[in-house]
């Protein structure tokens, strides 16, 4: 695995990695807030054909914008992040495609759980991401058309675009063959 803009402090132990955000990262591009910024730390591997990735996530969100999570990413134009991001001073899953413009959706989480499982799955050009939180059933968040090519970076990211110092922990990684299409749901 390696790096796309490498935080400066980040540690994997035992299949734990623990990373701390720089001052003002992010990944978006264009849509609403007129700039783009590719410059959050996105910890990952090439990937070919579909997959499905899932990760337990958690963090020390404090302020707006605070974001750990999945990340799949063709190129600097073409990508899709998801992960727990406070927004209006609440904990959301948003999940990001990038299309050469940034979209976004937020699912409130309640109860401010302490680490939600993430999942990501790739079926040609759909990509879907699904949640989990406190050992619940999956929940389908986002099925959506990225057209990527056959090797893709895949990984976890996270990023702070307010600030610096957010701690996010990331366990379990796991990417391996596509789940079935009949667990969309």
């Amino acid at each position: 695995m390696s790096w796309l803009n490498e935080p400066g402090e980040w540690s994997v132990d035992d299949g734990v990695l623990r990373a701390v955000t720089e001052l003002r990262t992010d990944f978006w591009r264009e849509t609403f807030y007129g700039w783009t910024t590719d410059n959050g730390h996105f910890y990952h591997r090439p990937t070919t054909g579909d997959f499905t990735a899932e990760v337990l996530v958690s963090a020390k969100h404090t302020t707006r914008f605070d974001q750990a999570g999945m990340m799949v990413r063709a190129d600097a134009r073409n990508w899709l992040k998801t992960g727990l991001e406070i927004t209006s001073g609440t904990l959301h899953v948003s999940t990001v495609y990038t299309r050469d413009y940034s979209d976004v959706s937020m699912v409130a989480l309640a109860g401010s759980p302490a680490s939600v499982a993430l999942r990501v799955s790739r079926f040609g050009s759909a990509v879907t991401v699904h949640c989990r939180a406190d050992d619940g059933p999956w929940q389908l968040l986002r099925l959506g058309h990225l057209d990527l090519p056959a090797t893709v970076g895949v990984g976890v990211m996270c990023c702070s675009p307010e600030r610096a110092g957010l701690e996010a922990t990331f366990r379990d990684l796991r990417i391996g063959p596509p789940m079935s299409r009949d667990n969309l749901e």
